[in-house]
C-alpha cells in the first residue's frame, strides 16, 4: 500500500494549494521548499497548483522543472497577464482537493501557517481567512489605502474582516463551486461565501517582507476595488431582483416629477405667474427619467430570469438534504 492510499485510509481530506505566479522566478524555489515541508508533515494527500500568470521572465521553466521531478506540482501557465483573480479562479477550478489553501508567491505569506487555516475548518468552519496584522508593506502605497478598504467592505457587505486583501485562506471547496469571479472579485470571495451561509473566521498571519521582486500593486487598484465593490453589492442585493433598484429610483425620480409639476401648477393658480418655467423642464425631466428605470428594470428583470432558467441556475443554495434523490 503506496503512502497515498495510507493517508485514504485515515479519512483525511485532499488538500490543493493554489498559487498565482506573476514574474517571480526567485521567490519560487524557496517558496515551494517551505510548502513542501509543510504539506509533507501534514500526512494528508496534497497537491501544489502553481498558475503562471503570463509571466515575462523565467517563472514558467523554473516551474517546469520542479513539475518534472515532483509529480504533486501541477502548472497552468495563461496565454497573458488576467490578474489574480483569474489565476485563482483557474486553480479552483482544476482543483482536486476538497479543501483548497490559497496563497500570494512572492514568499510573503508563510506556508507554516496553513495547518492553523486547516485547524479552524476542523472546527466546523468552511472559510478561514488570513489577517496580516504585522504586515511588511509601505504605508501610504498599501497599508493605508488597504485599511480605508477593508473597513469600506466590511461595512458595506456586513461580513467583519480585518484584512479582505490577504491572499492566504482556506476554503471547503463546495463553497466556492457556484462562485464566478471577474475583476478584482477574489477579495470579496469571504463575502460570497457569506452569502450562501458560509461560517467564516479570521486568524492572525505572518506575513514577511518581499525578498525578491517588486510588487505588482499599488494605489492604482483602489479605484478598481471600489468598482468592483458596487458589482458585488448589486449582485448580492438585486441579482434575482433588479426591479427593486431600478424600480425605486425610477418610482422616486417620477414622483418628484410630479410634485414639480404640482408646485408649478399651485403656484400658476394662486399666484399667477407664466406657464413657461424651468421648473416644468424639470417635471417633464423626473417624469421621464422616472418611467425609464422602471421599464430597465424590467428588462432587468427578464433578463435575470432568461439567465437562471436558460442555465437552470437556482436562486438558491443547499448545504445538506436527507432522503432526496
Amino acid at each position: 500500500m503506496d503512502r497515498q492510499d495510507t493517508r485514504s485510509k485515515r479519512g483525511l481530506k485532499r488538500l490543493s494549494v493554489v498559487v498565482p505566479i506573476f514574474n517571480e522566478e526567485e521567490n519560487i524555489v524557496p517558496l515551494y521548499r517551505e510548502l513542501k515541508n509543510v504539506l509533507e508533515a501534514l500526512g494528508r494527500g496534497y497537491e501544489i497548483i502553481f498558475l503562471d500568470d503570463g509571466s515575462t521572465d523565467t517563472s514558467n521553466e523554473v516551474l517546469q522543472r520542479l513539475a518534472k521531478d515532483d509529480k504533486e506540482i501541477k502548472v497552468i501557465q495563461f496565454r497573458k497577464n488576467f490578474g489574480q483573480t483569474a489565476a485563482i479562479a483557474a486553480g479552483v477550478e482544476h482543483a482536486q482537493g476538497e479543501i483548497i489553501v490559497t496563497m500570494d508567491g512572492d514568499g510573503q505569506n508563510d506556508p507554516r501557517d496553513i495547518p492553523r487555516l486547516l485547524e479552524r475548518l476542523e472546527q466546523g468552519y468552511d472559510v478561514a481567512s488570513g489577517w496580516r496584522r504585522n504586515r511588511k508593506d509601505s504605508l501610504l502605497n498599501k497599508r493605508f489605502p488597504s485599511a480605508l478598504a477593508n473597513k469600506l467592505i466590511s461595512l458595506l457587505t456586513g461580513v467583519k474582516l480585518h484584512d479582505y486583501g490577504c491572499t492566504l485562506k482556506a476554503y471547503r471547496k463546495d463553497i466556492l463551486k457556484d462562485v464566478r469571479l471577474y475583476g478584482e472579485m477574489h477579495r470579496f470571495i469571504p463575502a460570497y461565501a457569506s452569502w450562501v451561509g458560509a461560517r467564516i473566521t479570521e486568524l492572525e498571519v505572518a506575513h514577511h517582507p518581499r525578498q525578491h521582486g517588486r510588487s505588482k500593486y499599488g494605489l492604482s487598484r483602489t479605484t478598481s476595488i471600489i468598482l468592483d465593490l458596487i458589482t458585488f453589492l448589486f449582485l448580492q442585493r438585486y441579482s434575482t431582483k433588479p426591479i427593486r433598484l431600478f424600480g425605486g429610483v425610477g418610482l422616486l425620480l417620477f414622483c418628484l416629477g410630479v410634485l414639480t409639476g404640482l408646485f408649478v401648477l399651485y403656484r400658476r393658480i394662486i399666484w399667477g405667474g407664466v406657464w413657461i418655467s424651468p421648473m416644468i423642464l424639470i417635471s417633464f425631466f423626473f417624469i421621464t427619467m422616472g418611467i425609464m428605470f422602471i421599464l430597465l428594470g424590467l428588462i432587468a428583470e427578464i433578463i435575470i430570469r432568461t439567465y437562471h432558467e436558460s442555465q437552470k441556475k437556482p436562486i438558491y443554495a443547499i448545504k445538506s438534504t436527507v432522503n432526496l434523490d
